[in-house]
């Protein structure tokens, strides 16, 4: 049963009989942070070494990477999953690697590889524990955030375990003061002067400056709108919201300043020894009049974890702003991996939060299984834009028991969806046949093809059959078969001509192929398909 947290009893019935309109929701701006544009080629440790890692081992991979000519394919990222660090923090709260198996520091191990002309990232959680049950970044965002741009590292996987959801239920709020950041003065503006949305609503309180306080936030409910906040200068400020102490649950309001999206602030459970307490954040204001609204916008699980990737990558951001401003280097920007399984619909938000976002659970060596991952992430192509990619998670070409065709099929199809191309094989023993597979220029090119878009399925069946458009005016094409036999299927490529998405324009009757072999009748594709395996080509 709901808490009905001070709403007005006409509000609360509202609402309980869905009948509250929600606060007005205003399209959040694409994330931008000036890193690369189309999807991340590199290796990660999990898949194949997952808590055995050390300093040495990914030194060797990253000069694995160069000698066998995976460097110059594209796969330049030597990603750090779980298990790098160790449980204790240093004397100043920072991570720590591992103080054995990473004895040198993880510092000395970027420099060394970044020597190789590769780059270098790692993972934590958004959660108290990574998945490992070490230290992790839920409340530390900032802190943690600055640790990874001193020390470099140019990508970070950010997953879900040990992940505490934002609480849906806001404070009671009677005024916010507003004061420049080290100057000590305030100007407290009161709800009466306030534009109430949705179902907030004053409540009368005589004890209270102003004899008001906000109730009616929970939930996406209603929100307050300061639209007069004036002040002389441009510059950082710090907002404190005013509260009348109420309830043991934890309670959190979102912010807005002039319309877009700022850190909120978390309100612990209150006793009430005291009638009101102070909670503060800071907010960049411009110089005179600012609009500031506050809110609690959390209506389910996903607007939760949307608000808490939100939140970490604006503190990579400025970490690495920061640490440039420190140097007097240029910004080397964080390419920020979300890795939230699937579960709340990161698609959705992905793209408002950062430049990839895993739509699946882990991925194992199991052919059924990447089957199932394929058919979730493909549905999934209009998600996905430059900086920005659906990702389906790391690629297991080579491991476990996989065929050849399966292999193939599965790094094509990869390519296809503009997937991140993230290696989870042993580099440092890639046997000849994986090796060619996973640097198949041609499959590579679709993959990180400028346009960036995402392969469309154009027809579900026993083979499959996915367009991708492609910057130069071609299309790529893929007939993927699902079955373990080999089967023969045709296609008419001149219908993609009509597919608005696709755009190929007028059929030319040129084909390029890439895997397999194709035939033309007019403008059908006739291929021949492997049991588990893919006929790719372009045309024109």
């Amino acid at each position: 049963m709901a808490k009905r947290n001070k709403m007005c009893p006409f509000c609360y019935i509202r609402k309980m009989f869905g009948g509250a309109p929600r606060t007005r929701e205003e399209a959040l701006p694409t994330y931008e942070n000036g890193v690369r544009k189309t999807p991340l080629m590199g290796w990660s440790s999990w898949n194949t070494f997952r808590n055995n890692i050390d300093q040495q081992l990914i030194y060797d991979t990253a000069v694995a990477l160069k000698e066998t000519g995976l460097a110059d394919a594209g796969y330049t990222y030597v990603n750090l999953d779980d298990n790098w660090h160790s449980n204790m923090r240093d004397e100043n709260g920072e991570w720590q690697g591992d103080l054995v198996r990473f004895s040198e520091g993880i510092p000395a191990l970027v420099k060394k590889i970044n020597t190789l002309g590769l780059k270098v990232g790692i993972y934590s959680s958004n959660g108290t524990l990574t998945c490992e049950d070490l230290p992790a970044s839920l409340g530390r965002e900032l802190a943690d955030a600055r640790t990874i741009a001193k020390w470099g590292l140019e990508y970070f996987k950010y997953d879900f375990c040990h992940n505490k959801k934002v609480p849906s239920y806001a404070p009671l709020v009677f005024s916010v003061d507003v004061s420049k950041k080290g100057s000590g003065k305030t100007t407290e503006y009161l709800v009466s002067n306030a534009i109430l949305q949705g179902l907030a609503r004053r409540m009368k309180d005589k004890r209270l400056r102003g004899g008001q306080y906000v109730s009616g936030m929970d939930a996406g409910a209603g929100s307050i709108l300061f639209d007069n906040i004036v002040v002389d200068e441009a510059g950082e400020y710090i907002l404190t919201v005013n509260i009348r102490k109420y309830g043991s649950y934890e309670k959190y309001l979102g912010v807005k300043v002039n319309g877009e999206e700022a850190d909120g602030i978390y309100f612990p459970g209150q006793k009430v020894f005291n009638l009101t307490a102070r909670f503060q954040t800071v907010v960049t204001l411009r110089a005179g009049r600012n609009s500031i609204e506050l809110g609690n916008p959390v209506t389910d699980k996903n607007v939760s974890a949307a608000i808490q990737y939100r939140h970490m990558s604006r503190c990579l951001v400025q970490a690495a702003e920061e640490q440039a401003a420190r140097t007097g280097e240029p910004v080397k920007p964080i390419l920020f991996s979300i890795c939230e399984w699937g579960f709340r619909k990161p698609w959705l938000w992905g793209a408002t939060a950062g430049n990839m976002w895993r739509t699946t659970p882990d991925i194992r060596p199991w052919w059924q299984w990447i089957k199932i991952i394929y058919g979730r992430n493909v549905k999934l192509w209009k998600y996905a834009s430059a900086g920005h990619f659906n990702d389906p998670d790391m690629l297991e070409v080579g491991n476990g028991k996989l065929t050849y065709d399966q292999n193939m099929a599965h790094f094509a199809l990869w390519c296809m969806m503009s997937a991140p191309l993230v290696l989870g094989n042993d580099i440092r023993k890639i046997t000849k046949p994986v090796l060619d597979i996973v640097t198949n220029r041609d499959l590579i090119a679709i993959d990180q093809d400028a346009l960036c878009k995402q392969a469309k399925r154009v027809r579900r069946g026993a083979v499959d059959v996915l367009a991708k458009p492609l910057a130069d005016g071609s299309t790529a094409v893929c007939f993927f078969n699902k079955r373990g036999y080999a089967q023969r299927a045709s296609f008419d490529l001149a219908s993609l001509c009509k597919d608005d998405y696709v755009a190929a324009g007028k059929f030319a009757g040129e084909i390029t192929e890439i895997t397999g072999e194709v035939t033309l009748d007019g403008s059908r594709a006739k291929v021949k398909v492997a049991g588990n395996g893919v006929v790719v080509f372009r045309f024109r």
